[in-house]
């Protein structure tokens, strides 16, 4: 039986997880039935057994509304853990795939244009052959095409130009602005203590839907960053920036998104200003400057003002893949930019384990699939020695991660988060990977409910090889004898369950409390 099938429904239960209607459990257990007898149909006996395994873990929690977490069902993934090579997927020509149309998005969008605007925008039905004909290429500078040529997401470039620059990216992408956050005291601010611990620990995506009010989350070092990784520009040049062509319009949609954003989300702080002269203006009321929109390439304008990594990913038309095209990446460790620009998505990943084997036909598909109003969130995290944020292979920081130094003191140790999204821009159809480094001292973990034995679990006992991809083996000698002592101290104070049989909190990405602790940080 082909895994095409069953891949669908496993995309299916998973977003179903995600959108269960809430106070309706009936509804929700008559479509866990319905899908159970799909699969009769169309999976082996094997690949049922698996299915009915997951389901079950999760279908009790409907009448509560919330999944539970338990040591045997890791959390949600790109791909379930299938073995692929028994029963191969059909070959498929990604060439002939698009990624989901923006233009009913676009015409909604079109309702608060300008008349003289709206004459630029096309009918609703596009002719598919003329649109697959003119297909913007990949090199091309969307400004320099004729007004007929489209982006993989039948948006013309007549339609482009109507819109002008910055259009209201919330109708156009089905994605919110984010609520005004108020209270927000940049002095104080602390990032939300991501902890994205999982156990049993697969190789896997483990992403949810993002938060919108969260994309791109400010704190107390904002300058301090902007500062840092402004002057990694100045030293390593495009080892952290730089661009290829084809990649003008989703760098300027990517950039007139986030600074969107932040304006939404943070007006105390940030505005945009227009005038005949200087065209857009960004104000930065933490920095005190001002950014001249038109005199600076999209991502010099994040550099300057937003402290965040941001990767574009282009659909190919040639052979309908996706390769890295334009990166603004000041916070990579043992890679940087120059390393992997213009690599296609299955060769950026070659060194993670797995890969090939589990997760490259799912990542081809979901890529080709992803639409603009489903944006994603997970986290990827390390153990390191002090704080570092960009290494580029030889570095000399590098060295600590070949042995363990015997007197390494605790105080050293931080756990890094690397927070990232991933989400398709609704006009150029390219896809952003983004994400910001934080680090948090391991010794916060002692009053971290759970969080020691779930970590030295996972160190103990995760997969050789994805530990050591991970590379925690040069603080393990340190770190492991506190988790544990960590462990025993909060289950003789009460704080945990006794022989709590470890597993994927509840919570995850966060610990039990972890709302009162954060507050009590920032004091907000």
């Amino acid at each position: 039986m082909n895994t095409w099938y069953e891949s669908d429904i496993w995309e299916a239960i998973e977003s179903l997880q995600d959108y269960m209607p809430s106070g309706q459990p009936l509804i929700c257990l008559a479509i866990v039935v319905l899908l159970s007898n799909l699969a009769l149909l169309v999976l082996t006996k094997s690949q049922r057994e698996t299915l009915y395994a997951r389901v079950s873990s999760w279908a009790p929690a409907v009448t509560r509304g919330r999944r539970i977490s338990s040591a045997s069902t890791p959390p949600r993934s790109l791909t379930p853990e299938k073995k692929v090579q028994n029963n191969a997927p059909p070959p498929v020509d990604y060439k002939d795939l698009f990624p989901p149309s923006s233009r009913e998005a676009l015409l909604k969008a079109s309702q608060s244009l300008s008349s003289s605007q709206k004459k630029g925008i096309g009918r609703r039905e596009v002719n598919q052959e003329e649109f697959v004909k003119n297909v913007i290429p990949f090199e091309a500078d969307y400004s320099e095409c004729g007004p007929s040529t489209y982006t993989p997401m039948e948006i013309s470039m007549a339609e482009i130009k109507a819109l002008g620059d910055f259009p209201d990216y919330s109708k156009l992408s089905g994605v919110p602005l984010p609520e005004a956050y108020k209270e927000f005291e940049i002095e104080k601010a602390q990032p939300r203590p991501y902890r994205p611990f999982r156990w049993t620990y697969h190789q896997t995506m483990a992403y949810s839907k993002l938060e919108p009010d969260w994309w791109l989350e400010l704190e107390s070092k904002y300058a301090t960053r902007i500062a840092e990784r402004k002057e990694l520009f100045e030293r390593h040049g495009k080892l952290v920036l730089n661009y290829l062509p084809g990649s003008e319009l989703a760098c300027k949609e990517i950039m007139e998104n986030a600074l969107q954003f932040v304006c939404a989300r943070y007006p105390q702080y940030f505005s945009l200003s227009q005038s005949k002269s200087k065209g857009y203006v960004f104000h930065n009321g933490i920095l005190n400057s001002e950014t001249v929109i038109k005199d600076l390439h999209p991502l010099h304008v994040l550099l300057e003002n937003v402290p965040e990594d941001f990767a574009v990913m282009l659909r190919n038309p040639e052979d309908g893949m996706y390769y890295f095209r334009a990166g603004l990446l000041c916070s990579s460790l043992g890679w940087n930019v120059d390393t992997k620009l213009g690599m296609q998505l299955k060769e950026i990943h070659s060194p993670i384990p797995d890969y090939k084997a589990k997760m490259e036909f799912s990542m081809d598909r979901y890529f080709s699939r992803l639409p603009s109003d489903r944006p994603i969130q997970r986290g990827s995290w390390g153990l390191e020695v002090d704080t570092p944020l960009f290494m580029p292979p030889g570095d000399p920081h590098e060295n600590f991660r070949s042995l363990q130094v015997p007197n390494l003191s605790l105080s050293r140790i931080h756990l890094r988060v690397d927070w990232q999204t991933l989400r398709r821009l609704p006009l150029s159809g390219a896809i952003i990977f983004n994400f910001k480094a934080l680090f948090t001292p391991v010794e916060e973990f002692r009053n971290e409910a759970y969080v020691p034995a779930l970590v030295a679990k996972v160190l103990k006992e995760g997969k050789r090889a994805l530990m050591e991809y991970k590379n925690t083996w040069h603080v393990e000698h340190v770190v492991v004898p506190k988790l544990e002592e960590w462990a025993r101290e909060q289950e003789e104070d009460g704080v945990t369950q006794k022989d709590w049989e470890v597993r994927t909190l509840d919570e995850s990405p966060w610990f039990p409390g972890w709302e009162e602790k954060w507050h009590g940080q920032q004091g907000f």
